[in-house]
């Protein structure tokens, strides 16, 4: 399988006016509960070409998120403005250089009208005589509500729009961004389809790399293959650490890798040993981390704090460690340490969308917490109906972390340090998968083998299906569906 057989869903341009419908309703909501008056324009500035350093090799390109969000434009060098009154909107496009139009061809402006589905299109150099005649009140000027607010995943900041005349303007840079932003968390059912088929061309992905991994392949030439399977977009590896681990028989794989299509993403993990089959403490720890997973996605729905699923998911992970007397004591007692951060640093999941780690996970009034572990979640908020979530534990044995719990005298005791050091050769384990929270619970967007036995079944080359099938399917011996 070279390339996925699913067939893409169309993208609509409905989907970016509905997500412009959904702005409007909700800045005019926020006005008039402040007593403002229903005017003004909300402007983005879009995402530009970046060349490497100095030379004139021009990066990929990728549209700003928000930008993308509200407007759908895959070109760089664009404005996008909302009328707050009227809900119009309008496209301002880069007036291109006639040389570029020699090597690149230039598109018209009707071109990007009919193609984004907006009301006006104008160049950029007309943008402040356009916002001034279009949208002047009374002889007032409009006023502005310009992108400005802080990324809590990256620490970031976004930049606020700005063109030659903006000083004639009045300009809000408080408004705009936690609303749009709180307009993302939630999804329309147009995303949530792009969404589910980028798992699915990932989950097909995964289950590609699943079959060809082989005792000695290196780490790229796995990425390779998903790429192949899924013409991906990874974040999996990076310039300080790229995937150029040789995997050895015995070592289990962590795959961490997500498909991206028309803007809107996944991040799917599989974990499994290199060479087809689960030893007895490969074996314990991944169903550690499964039973963690899937306590969790039981007990998802409207209304749940993440934190809590989160301690939940550490206390799964530390239950079935002290069956195996891998630790020892009083589980509340660990709890109360943090030491199940010791296991899993990390936070359960984040949100999804137009990002990877979407948009939103504190919004104001929301505080990180500080604890050990704690301090790594992306979002603390309540689930509510519509979101997309991922939960992604994991149980880690981490020299670094492992050497302050033994270094402190209280937390040392609840450890069996024998067996730590025999478990230490596993690293570590995550699965995770993508979750959309509905009405009574969460929906799997995610499609993977997760049972060890259907792991080591789909490895070996036995076909697979959702799970959803398996009670209108003939099976195997092995008790996977029939091809």
């Amino acid at each position: 399988m070279n390339k996925s057989s699913l067939t893409p869903p169309g993208v609509s341009m409905e989907l970016h006016a509905g997500n412009r419908e959904r702005l409007v309703a909700a800045l005019s909501a926020h006005l008039s509960a402040s007593a403002r008056p229903l005017r003004g324009v909300a402007l983005l500035k879009g995402g530009e070409e970046q060349n490497r350093y100095c030379s004139d090799h021009v990066e990929l390109f990728r549209q700003e998120s928000y930008f993308a969000y509200l407007f759908g434009v895959l070109e760089p060098g664009f404005y996008g403005a909302v009328d707050i009154a009227s809900g119009q909107s309008i496209l301002f496009a880069p007036r291109l250089s006639p040389d570029y139009a020699i090597w690149m061809g230039v598109k018209t402006l009707s071109y990007f009208k009919d193609r984004y589905k907006v009301d006006f299109v104008f160049y950029v150099d007309e943008l402040a005589q356009v916002l001034q005649c279009q949208f002047s009140a009374n002889g007032e000027t409009p006023l502005l509500f310009l992108l400005y607010g802080q990324n809590t995943d990256s620490g970031n900041y976004s930049k606020a729009a700005s063109f030659e005349g903006i000083e004639k303007f009045d300009t809000d840079l408080r408004t705009l961004h936690p609303i749009l932003t709180e307009c993302r968390v939630i999804k329309s059912d147009m995303e949530l389809a792009l969404i589910q088929y980028a798992n699915d061309v990932s989950s097909e992905a995964h289950i590609e790399v699943m079959r060809k991994i082989k005792p000695g392949m290196n780490e790229y030439q796995l990425e390779s293959i998903f790429i192949g399977a899924s013409s991906s977009i990874l974040h999996y590896g990076h310039g300080g650490a790229p995937n150029d681990r040789t995997l050895n028989d015995g070592d289990m794989a962590l795959m961490d890798m997500g498909a991206e299509y028309n803007f809107y993403g996944s991040d799917i993990t599989c974990s499994y040993p290199v060479n087809g089959k689960f030893n007895s403490n490969q074996t314990m720890v991944y169903n550690a981390v499964l039973k963690a997973h899937n306590d969790v996605i039981s007990h998802m729905q409207p209304g749940v704090k993440w934190i809590d699923m989160h301690k939940l998911a550490e206390q799964r992970i530390l239950e079935s460690l002290k069956k195996e007397n891998i630790i020892q004591g009083d589980i509340g007692d660990m709890m109360n340490r943090r030491l199940g951060a010791v296991f899993m640093p990390h936070g359960l999941g984040h949100l999804l969308g137009i990002d990877t780690h979407d948009t939103g996970g504190y919004p104001e009034g929301l505080e990180k917490p500080k604890e050990p572990g704690l301090k790594s979640l992306r979002t603390i908020r309540e689930l509510k109906e519509g979101m997309v979530i991922t939960v992604e534990p994991g149980c880690y044995f981490i020299d670094t972390l492992l050497s302050h719990a033994k270094d402190d005298p209280i937390s040392s005791k609840f450890f069996n340090w024998e067996k730590i050091e025999i478990y230490k050769s596993i690293g570590g384990v995550r699965i995770e998968s993508n979750l959309y929270v509905t009405t009574q619970g969460c929906k799997n967007l995610t499609n993977c083998p997760r049972e060890t036995w259907e792991i080591e079944a789909v490895m070996a080359g036995a076909p697979w299906h959702s799970r959803d099938l398996l009670s209108n399917t003939t099976t195997t011996e092995n008790g996977l569906p029939k091809a």
